[in-house]
Formats: C-alpha cells, sequence, structure tokens
C-alpha cells in the first residue's frame, strides 16, 4: 500500500498552482458607486449613533446601489490568488470567465494599498502590486477588506520565493 506524504499545507503541492483565496470587487471598485459612497459619508453629524447622511440618502439610493451590485457580480472581475500568481478574471454570468491579468508571485516587490474617495464607507481600497523595480504592474480596484486580502498576498509572495530558493536548491544538489 502506498503512502502519501503529508502537505505543509492541504491542498497546496510546489508543483501544481492551487487557489489560495478569491475576491470579488465591491461596488467601490465603479465610479457610480464611489459617487454613492460620497454622498453616503457627506453629512458627519450622529443621531442617535447614526450619521444623517446615511439616514437622508441610503434607503432613496438603495435600489441603485442593488443594481450596480447585481451588475458587478454578472459581468464584473474576480481576484484570485493562488500558490504560484495573482490573476484578474471577467466573470461571465457570474461564472469565473476568461483571464484579463496575472502577475506572478515572484515578480511581486511591494503591494499598496490606495483608497479613493466613497470607498470608506465600503471598507474598500485599491490594491496597486508594484514588480521589484517600482513599477506598477496590476491594480485590482474596489477590494473589501484589502489589507487581509494583501497580507495574503504578502505571505503567498514570500512562501513563493522561498520555495522557488529552496528547489533551485535541492535541483543543484
Amino acid at each position: 500500500m502506498p503512502t502519501r506524504k503529508a502537505q505543509a499545507v492541504a491542498g497546496v503541492s510546489a508543483s501544481t498552482e492551487t487557489d489560495i483565496m478569491t475576491v470579488y470587487p465591491s461596488i467601490a471598485a465603479t465610479s457610480l458607486g464611489r459617487l454613492l459612497g460620497v454622498l453616503y459619508e457627506a453629512i458627519p453629524v450622529k443621531i442617535c449613533g447614526i450619521k444623517v447622511s446615511h439616514i437622508l440618502f441610503c434607503l432613496p439610493t438603495a435600489p441603485l446601489a442593488v443594481l450596480t451590485y447585481f451588475v458587478t457580480k454578472a459581468v464584473g472581475k474576480s481576484y484570485v490568488l493562488t500558490n504560484r500568481s495573482v490573476k484578474v478574471y471577467r466573470m461571465t454570468l457570474g461564472a469565473r470567465g476568461n483571464l484579463v491579468d496575472e502577475v506572478a508571485l515572484t515578480d511581486i516587490g511591494e503591494v499598496i494599498l490606495h483608497q479613493q474617495g466613497g470607498q470608506e464607507f465600503y471598507r474598500a481600497s485599491d490594491i496597486v502590486i508594484v514588480d521589484q523595480s517600482g513599477n506598477a504592474v496590476l491594480e485590482l480596484p474596489g477590494v473589501t477588506r484589502a489589507e487581509i486580502f494583501r497580507g495574503t498576498i504578502l505571505k503567498s509572495t514570500t512562501a513563493c520565493v522561498q520555495t522557488e530558493s529552496a528547489l533551485a536548491t535541492i535541483a543543484a544538489r
């Protein structure tokens, strides 16, 4: 009976590409979503702990926000982190469609968060991936709780670089 060697991370192998995390941009990725976010944060005065702008503007504009949400989910984008790269897919009626862009983890130098006006309402930011020479190679707009995805990208990058180094050392023996 053959024995199988335990993997350091369940389901992840150095020889195959495996999805680690998939995120979908919020409506903060769209200009309409950011405009609504600015409107929702326009009046910072609170009544009973609720901002006046939330009371005045959220309910009347909710149908517009919901429509934007469903459109972005049906034909928007998805951002997929694998153990080898960060990929951007265009959604096709809610399913992962065509690959639009990708950057290898070994090419990543820094991952920067940039919050545009209107994104703070959604707790979202744009993620800018910069290569080792300082050039922006990929932008992921409107990622909710972007600091979590950024941290996962950085940890995966470190793991990938260390794995590539270890495999090169082993191959050189």
